[in-house]
């Protein structure tokens, strides 16, 4: 076999391969023994039995033709891709350039392919773990949160006050008195001075009864994190339908025991402490990998190949457009309330894609390097415990399937690599 490679780009290579004849003789072979055991029925042979020479005088040629091409085709790219050391990228772009029965093949392979990355010394690479600390404050703010949840509601006829749960529809409109999406609800439960809500909202209802309705203007604030409300003025109509006085129950061993299995408050707030620190850890222990992973990325050099930017694009819409589902709103209702068209979101995604197709090849040239795997007693291992997880037959099959499968062992992989350069970073 021979090979001529032309490198169009550092992610696209055009590849002119001949085959030799040794290699023409191998394909005919298999192609005859599989074409005679599915096509051919002579006297006297059993299936696929019969002398090659004889099935091939009773096959029809172009059966024979086109299967001997399609076979040596597919085995010249794989051999090609092999020799090459190639990273294809999706399907390739094959031509026939001459073909001479079963003596002489030659065809052109273009091909998208991830281009050399450049590592920086990343062993050299140290960044210290940050210390997780539970402050007496952090305690006090669940405690505060178990108590609201835990009060008791007392429906009161007076004006509401801070610390009282106000029931309120409310619609939102633009300058032009236009619906703004997102910005409606009903039978929403608030508590006022909770600070959950749009700043200066809860402030407004302070001082309304139970039947009142009211009409305001709020600015949303400017990192709002919905871009199309964005220091944007909206006029609010609101009205109160039901007010509730909280009555918190006092903190006491009563109290402790009905927040959970807990004996006395201390028991309690060690418990919260404890679960507490252990949802910070692994939320720094997240931010921390991230961090490392875009320093090594920042240090890389690598040509982004475009396919991989547009297929990362569509699984984070794809995604998006799940989750929008799972909440009960349109992609075309996101998109609105977003403020932007579909190819504006769209382009909007590519900055993070690109960020994100870069570790992700930095990270597998890493797993290369260092010799990374997945044994099949790992997988086997990862798929029984997921598969304890989910009571559901189906899922249970979905976990079987060899693309899943497959994906599972990605994220293995990328997971085995990730703690390989923590440990790096910490020595």
């Amino acid at each position: 076999m021979q090979i001529k490679k032309t490198n169009v780009s550092d992610t696209k290579v055009s590849l002119s391969v001949s085959a030799d004849q040794d290699f023409m003789d191998r394909v005919k072979t298999h192609t005859l023994k599989h074409l005679g055991a599915k096509h051919v029925k002579l006297p006297g042979f059993r299936d696929g039995k019969a002398p090659l020479a004889l099935i091939e005088k009773n096959v029809d040629a172009s059966l024979l033709q086109s299967e001997f091409l399609e076979e040596a085709i597919n085995r010249l790219y794989v051999e090609t891709v092999k020799v090459e050391n190639l990273k294809p990228i999706g399907q390739p772009e094959v031509n026939l350039k001459k073909f001479v029965p079963f003596t002489e093949l030659q065809v052109e392979i273009n091909q998208d392919v991830i281009g050399p990355v450049t590592l920086p010394d990343y062993k050299k690479i140290k960044k210290p773990l940050p210390t997780t600390q539970i402050t007496d404050e952090d305690i006090d703010g669940v405690m505060e949160t178990l108590k609201r949840r835990m009060a008791d509601k007392k429906e009161v006829d007076r004006a509401a006050k801070n610390g009282d749960e106000a029931v309120i529809n409310f619609f939102g409109t633009d300058s032009k008195g236009a619906p703004v999406s997102g910005a409606d609800g009903k039978d929403f439960p608030l508590v006022l001075g909770s600070n959950t809500f749009i700043p200066g909202f809860e402030p407004e209802i302070i001082g309304m009864k139970s039947g009142d309705e009211k009409t305001f203007n709020i600015v949303f604030p400017k990192d709002y994190q919905v871009a199309a409300l964005q220091s944007k003025k909206v006029t609010f109509k609101v009205s109160l339908t039901l007010l509730s006085e909280l009555i918190e129950p006092k903190v006491d061993s009563e109290f402790a025991a009905k927040a959970g299995p807990f004996k006395t408050v201390k028991e309690l707030k060690e418990d919260i402490r404890r679960q507490l620190g252990q949802e910070r850890q692994n939320d720094n222990l997240r931010a921390y990998e991230n961090e490392l992973i875009q320093e090594i990325a920042d240090k890389s050099k690598v040509e982004l190949p475009e396919k991989l930017i547009d297929e990362q694009v569509q699984r984070a819409e794809e995604e998006e457009r799940r989750n929008l589902a799972y909440r009960g709103q349109t992609w075309q209702e996101h998109l609105e309330q977003e403020g932007v068209t579909e190819d504006e979101h769209r382009a909007r995604q590519r900055d993070p894609a690109k960020l994100n197709v870069k570790a992700s090849l930095v990270l597998s040239e890493i797993a290369e390097r260092e010799n990374i795997a997945v044994t099949p007693e790992e997988l086997e291992i990862r798929v029984q415990i997921l598969k304890g997880q989910y009571a559901d037959p189906a899922m249970q099959t979905e976990l079987d399937k060899s693309e899943n499968r497959n994906e599972l062992i990605s994220r293995m992989l990328t997971e085995k690599t990730i703690a390989r350069l923590v440990e790096y970073a910490q020595n």
